[in-house]
């Protein structure tokens, strides 16, 4: 198998396992092995198709970009990333989402800071980093990796939409209502406010630290020097 098709093939090998375990076949699992049990096989396939997914992108010959990436592009992309840290950090605390206990309680409170933006910000903070690596790293391997944890990111917050609604029922349906799916997408249609979407506290200088300390690592790790450092 050509490295190319090799990436495809483990790319998606690692999708199509979640949305298997995560849909039509977690029910008759964790029926058969218990909760437990079903979050163990869960975790092992995810990091072992994960694992042969980066092996395989490692394997992958040089590649040329697709277009030409300079410091617009750079800053672009290095700003999308500032933004996707914020999600993600802003998502770790009262995510109705999560399966946590108290997610009904989340649900019933007031869509602030993130929740205002989207009601995944997880997950959209995983894919807006996809987005911002496809734009300033344009190879076909790269874009393959990366449309691969875009479409795990969103299919999967489209899904979790539908599961959510069966195990917490009128709480998810009605906090669904209160927010959007598409990031700022409440604002621009007049249901929610602009100041409701200011981050907290915890979301935008956690996100701040994040997106610095990762992206000197970036460099430091021996990878393309990101973020600020570019130009530092």
């Amino acid at each position: 198998m050509n490295p190319m098709n090799n990436l495809i093939f483990t790319a998606a090998l690692f999708v199509g396992t979640h949305f298997l375990l995560s849909h039509p076949l977690r029910a008759p699992l964790a029926g058969r092995i218990g909760e437990r049990g079903f979050q163990i096989v869960y975790s092992v396939v995810a990091i072992a198709t994960f694992v042969l997914m980066v092996q395989a992108y490692q394997a992958m010959p040089a590649e040329l970009p697709l277009w030409a990436v300079g410091d617009a592009l750079w800053a672009l992309a290095s700003l999308i990333v500032l933004f996707a840290s914020i999600l993600f950090l802003g998502s770790l605390i009262g995510n109705p989402a999560l399966a946590a206990p108290g997610a009904e309680k989340a649900a019933a409170a007031p869509a602030r800071g993130v929740f205002a933006i989207t009601r995944h910000p997880m997950m959209w903070g995983f894919a807006l980093w996809a987005v911002a690596h496809i734009m300033v790293v344009p190879t076909p391997g790269q874009i393959l990796l990366c449309l691969a944890l875009i479409i795990l990111a969103l299919g999967g917050s489209l899904g979790q939409d539908s599961k959510k609604v069966k195990l917490m029922g009128a709480a998810w349906q009605d906090w669904r209502s209160r927010t959007a799916f598409v990031p700022f997408a409440g604002q621009l249609s007049g249901r929610l406010r602009w100041a409701d979407a200011m981050p907290r506290p915890h979301a935008l200088f956690g996100g701040i630290v994040v997106w610095l300390v990762a992206s000197w690592a970036h460099g430091a790790l021996g990878y393309m020097d990101a973020g600020l450092w570019r130009w530092v």
